[in-house]
């Protein structure tokens, strides 16, 4: 179990990233151009990568590659950039939480990872937590903003799975890069072709930009990948649930936001689903045939 929470603790570097995303996308980059907003953010990470781990894709990790780079990259970075842009963080984080079941039930098709009840439970709890930090009725919601963000999450849901199903005999950090670079080359000409110039980027935007690219994207998505490999789909999905957490806690800190009870209530009911949807250590059946100290055992429990 301790390797168990190792993994679980690394993967809990990618929505502790991705929380602050949304604040500083909405603070810090330029709107009205979600291409070069998604390509800005793609490429360098993908690059930054290969150059730690100067590695090519070989055989079908080329096509591989670029079907995830749409998926969990390309498409999904642009929709996430809309979203941003067009919805409040809390609507939109909101929105994502439904990952983690999508995730489960995906898994379960792709790759035979039946979701058990308590990470189904841990799933409701940490979707009721959510909407209970979030959503006050008091906002005003762009539909083509909740579309862009169901969109995106459903997609990267898939891509995610797909990953995890490709993934075994693959490095890592190599088929993060692969997939960066392959969203970032898919989203670049479209980006020219239908937003025209790149945008003007002020120092802010410049640092914003940087933090999104380095952070936010290559080392996020590094951690989120190799949880994937060491974790159920269901528990990887649960952690998630951190990402809406810490746009909580960093409207708080930055925004001078004051945490109410039932924020309070709702983030503990998110962390609250995160255990209880952790892997349990299998107990082994004691019977004929359990090997006991190196030996069988041929008691009837």
């Amino acid at each position: 179990m301790e390797a168990t929470f190792r993994w679980v603790l690394v993967t809990a570097i990618a929505p502790v990233a991705w929380g602050t995303n949304y604040y500083v996308t909405h603070a810090y980059l330029p709107t009205g151009t979600p291409l070069y907003g998604a390509a800005i953010r793609a490429l360098p990470a993908g690059l930054l990568l290969l150059a730690v781990r100067r590695e090519l894709p070989r055989g079908s990790w080329w096509w591989k590659a670029a079907v995830l780079g749409v998926l969990n990259m390309g498409a999904f970075f642009a929709l996430v950039y809309v979203a941003a842009q067009l919805l409040p963080t809390s609507t939109a984080s909101t929105i994502m939480a439904a990952s983690p079941v999508a995730m489960m039930l995906i898994a379960w098709a792709l790759v035979a990872e039946r979701p058990g009840l308590l990470p189904l439970l841990g799933a409701a709890a940490g979707i009721g937590g959510v909407c209970l930090m979030l959503l006050t009725g008091s906002v005003s919601v762009d539909a083509r903003g909740v579309l862009a963000s169901v969109a995106a999450m459903l997609m990267s849901s898939l891509g995610y799975i797909l990953a995890k199903r490709w993934g075994s005999g693959a490095d890592v950090l190599a088929s993060t890069a692969w997939q960066l670079i392959a969203g970032g080359l898919l989203l670049l000409p479209l980006a020219v072709a239908v937003e025209g110039a790149p945008p003007a980027l002020d120092g802010p935007a410049v640092l914003g930009f940087g933090y999104v690219t380095v952070v936010a994207t290559a080392v996020a998505f590094a951690a989120w990948f190799t949880g994937l490999r060491h974790l159920p789909a269901a528990t990887v999905g649960l952690v998630g649930l951190l990402n809406p957490v810490t746009g909580v806690l960093l409207g708080t800190a930055l925004a001078g936001e004051s945490l109410t009870l039932r924020q309070v209530c709702g983030l503990a009911l998110v962390l609250g689903g995160i255990l209880l949807g952790r892997p349990r250590a299998r107990r082994p059946a004691a019977g004929i045939g359990t090997p006991v100290d190196g030996k069988r055992s041929s008691r009837v429990a």
